[in-house]
């Protein structure tokens, strides 16, 4: 008797591993657009589940972008079905704009799912999600394209409270042979098309397959393993950031300044992240590398400069050797 597909094998290992150790019972939900990465990941739940003793569920959300978003919705619903999982949600939202259109439509959909998660209830809720190893790679080269720092390099992470994503070690080609080979039919986006769609499309239909020509087929691999090792470089540098940040608080009298003399004896890598840390512990941000720099240049190039301005209505400034961050004083206001 044979064994199933090699891709659907990979897929049901990496469930397995992702959800190791948790309790029987355990709410499985997976965030399914009915394409091949989410399809594939709804089947690997719904096997997986079946074997360790889960609860798989699955919440599709209904954008309201384009024109047949709905029947999309329900389509994505009966794949999801045939995969194996029966408790099947269709969240409807509206998207604003914030951020552009695919950054409104990420926050509108992850409070959704994170909305349906929590009124379900049950044990120990967790959701996955079918980001794979190329969204790993086209993450870390867009963050490359935008110059940004460790953090953004490191990619998509594998958990982040109660979301994991199983598939970062999984190739777009395999969830994609894995449905054809349970005989799923998954929605192809037209959104992904290179031409006319967002730059991550342009990036995954003309980039990526340029570099892999070029560099060969371990590129993509090999982008995914930078982004891990990044991640943790980055998530050791802000332990660090947060420890001398405790240590400093509890050595001041007053948390509203701090002395610059001191902050510029950090390491540079450190002092970044403890002025970010400052700024939006206050209440500010979320702040971009550009506020971060500024905010450094006021306590390792201060030639008189005035105040920083901050999201949220806040600002930063020098004064007497010292870093200050408050709110701004609102002079239109009576109160």
């Amino acid at each position: 008797m044979t064994g199933p597909h090699p891709s659907v094998a990979a897929t049901r290992v990496a469930v397995r591993e992702a959800l190791h150790g948790y309790d029987i019972g355990t709410r499985v939900w997976v965030a399914c657009s009915g394409g091949p990465d989410s399809l594939a990941l709804a089947a690997a739940a719904a096997y997986v589940s079946r074997k360790e003793g889960y609860f798989s569920g699955a919440i599709i959300v209904d954008h309201g972008i384009q024109p047949d978003s709905a029947e999309v919705a329900q389509r994505a619903a009966m794949e999801v079905k045939k995969a194996g999982i029966h408790q099947v949600f269709v969240e409807r939202v509206v998207v604003g704009r914030d951020g552009g259109l695919e950054a409104a439509a990420r926050t509108a959909r992850y409070g959704a799912i994170e909305a349906r998660v929590t009124a379900e209830g049950g044990v120990d809720p967790h959701i996955l999600t079918g980001h794979t190893m190329d969204d790993q790679a086209e993450t870390v080269l867009l963050a490359l394209a935008r110059g940004s720092g460790a953090r953004a390099l490191s990619g998509i992470p594998a958990r982040r409270g109660r979301i994991i994503r199983p598939f970062l070690s999984i190739r777009r080609k395999d969830t994609v042979a894995a449905c054809r080979e349970q005989g799923l039919d998954p929605w192809m986006d037209p959104t992904n098309e290179s031409d006319g769609g967002p730059r991550r499309s342009a990036l995954r239909g003309k980039v990526m397959p340029a570099l892999v020509d070029v560099l060969g087929a371990g590129v993509v691999s090999g982008l995914a393993r930078s982004a891990a090792l990044l991640q943790a470089d980055a998530d050791e540098l802000e332990r660090q950031a947060r420890s001398t940040l405790r240590k400093a608080t509890a050595a001041t009298s007053a948390d509203d300044d701090w002395r610059c003399d001191n902050l510029a004896a950090l390491p540079d890598a450190i002092r970044s992240r403890m002025l970010k840390m400052l700024a939006e512990g206050k209440g500010a941000g979320p702040l971009t590398a550009a506020h971060v720099r500024m905010l450094d240049k006021l306590v390792m190039q201060y030639k008189g400069q005035g105040a920083v301005a901050l999201p949220g209505g806040f600002e930063a400034r020098r004064e007497y050797g010292r870093l200050i961050i408050s709110g701004t004083v609102d002079l239109g206001s009576n109160e």
